[in-house]
């Protein structure tokens, strides 16, 4: 299988039961300041952007369920807070699927939906090692840390 065209690590995302606590420590111990706060209820989740390392590094994205019954809410209930998935930005996603299927790994996604940042597929960890993966093709207007 030929390179996916990953460019760098976009995001590392934690699940948090309270967004604003745990701001008090990302924000006002670490000083990370969120770059953005939106609600996102495709997905049922408020997320904070806290970029790091300028505007071509990565991000640490918090997210917070709304909806009970959001895939965030039902980790949380299983896990507890940490770290939901790792995010890497890729050239092209509909191309990174295609590989991606023909490689045999577990993609979650029929087809690549929209995210904060553009469009996305998430892996199974089966398929990476434990890890629960997401590949992100950013839109042209949403470039890199929010």
């Amino acid at each position: 299988m030929s390179n996916l065209g990953v460019k760098r690590i976009d995001h590392v995302a934690l699940a948090v039961i309270n967004l604003e606590a745990a701001l008090l420590f990302y924000r006002d111990v670490l000083g990370i300041t969120p770059s953005r706060i939106l609600d996102f209820p495709a997905e049922g989740v408020k997320i904070a952007f806290l970029p790091v390392g300028g505007p071509q590094g990565s991000q640490i994205e918090l997210l917070e369920p709304v909806d009970q019954g959001s895939s965030i809410a039902r980790f949380l209930q299983r896990q507890g807070e940490g770290m939901h998935h790792i995010c890497l930005e890729v050239d092209n996603i509909e191309d990174a699927l295609v590989r991606l299927r023909a490689s045999g790994a577990t993609v979650l996604d029929a087809a690549p939906r929209p995210t904060a940042e553009g469009r996305g597929i998430f892996l199974h960890p089966r398929s990476t090692h434990g890890v629960l993966l997401e590949l992100i093709e950013r839109s042209p207007d949403n470039g890199a840390a929010g």
